[in-house]
C-alpha cells in the first residue's frame, strides 16, 4: 500500500523559507512522478509543481523561481524548497504520486499524503 507523509510545515515570517519533505513507502518511488499541491481555506487545491522519475520538473507560474522540487530516489523522499514566502502562500501543502502521468492535474494523481500546514505571517 502506497503511503505518503509530508513534514516540515510550520509558521514562518514573510520573506522567509521552509523546506517540506514527502516520504514515500509501498511503491517503487523512483518510477513515478511526484507532485506538490496546496489548498488554502475556501479555495480549490492548487498545483505547485511536479518532478518526474528522472528529476525533470515543471512548476506553476505562481511559484516558479521561488519554489524548487527535488527528489532523492535512494531515500524515497521528495522535497519542496520554498523561498521568499508570502502570506498568500499560507495553506495546507500536499504531496502526491502519479503512477502514469507527469501532470499538473490533481485528477491524475493516485495517492496523496495527509498534508502539512504552512502559515506565513506578515
Amino acid at each position: 500500500q502506497v503511503q505518503l507523509a509530508e513534514s516540515g510545515g510550520g509558521l514562518v515570517q514573510a520573506g522567509g523559507s521552509l523546506r517540506l519533505s514527502c516520504a514515500a513507502s509501498g511503491c517503487t518511488f523512483s518510477s513515478y512522478s511526484m507532485g506538490w499541491f496546496r489548498q488554502a481555506p475556501e479555495k480549490e487545491r492548487e498545483f505547485l509543481g511536479v518532478a518526474s522519475w528522472n528529476g525533470g520538473t515543471y512548476y506553476a507560474d505562481s511559484v516558479k523561481g521561488r519554489f524548487t522540487i527535488s527528489r532523492d530516489n535512494a531515500k524515497n523522499i521528495m522535497y519542496l524548497e520554498m523561498n521568499s514566502l508570502e502570506p498568500e502562500d499560507t495553506a495546507v501543502y500536499y504531496c502526491a504520486t502519479s503512477l502514469r502521468y507527469f501532470s499538473s492535474s490533481s485528477a491524475q494523481y493516485d495517492y496523496w499524503g495527509q498534508g502539512t500546514q504552512v502559515t506565513v505571517s506578515s
